[in-house]
């Protein structure tokens, strides 16, 4: 069998080249740990559709309040788990940058950064894209 030659990836312990980006791989690993789990890209799926997606319960969340965003109490209720699992899950998306938080009073209410989706699913094609080109020999 011959031998194969691998070209050099790294140059005094440091990978080259733009698909190596330590920043960009960070931001790429934290989306695919938000959307690991089903109850995350379920989340997400209830803040895109806004707050007629589905049948929320009723938690006393003031009416003025109800507009913007799903409240934790809400995810909590609709999901049967407790404040501190929903608070994990939405760790987990607000560290991929896929969430806003807004604390109104006792209430924190989470609803979908679009514009951060977006961002960070184009840089997810735009690596992908950077990865699968061919390779000069």
């Amino acid at each position: 069998m011959p031998k194969q030659t691998l070209g050099v990836i790294s140059e005094n312990g440091r990978a080259s080249g733009d698909v190596y980006d330590g920043a960009r791989i960070g931001r790429l690993v934290a989306l695919g740990g938000a959307l690991s789990d089903p109850i995350r890209v379920m989340m997400l799926g209830m803040m895109a559709g806004g707050r007629g997606c589905c049948s929320l319960p009723d938690c006393g969340v003031p009416a003025e309040d109800q507009d913007a965003g799903i409240c934790v109490c809400e995810f909590e209720a609709y999901f049967g788990m407790g404040q501190s699992k929903v608070s994990y899950h939405m760790k987990k998306l607000k560290e991929a940058g896929l969430v806003h938080e807004e604390r109104r009073g006792r209430w924190s209410f989470y609803s979908l950064s679009r514009a951060a989706a977006v961002g960070l699913l184009a840089e997810t094609a735009d690596h992908l894209s950077l990865d699968m080109e061919p390779r000069d020999a």
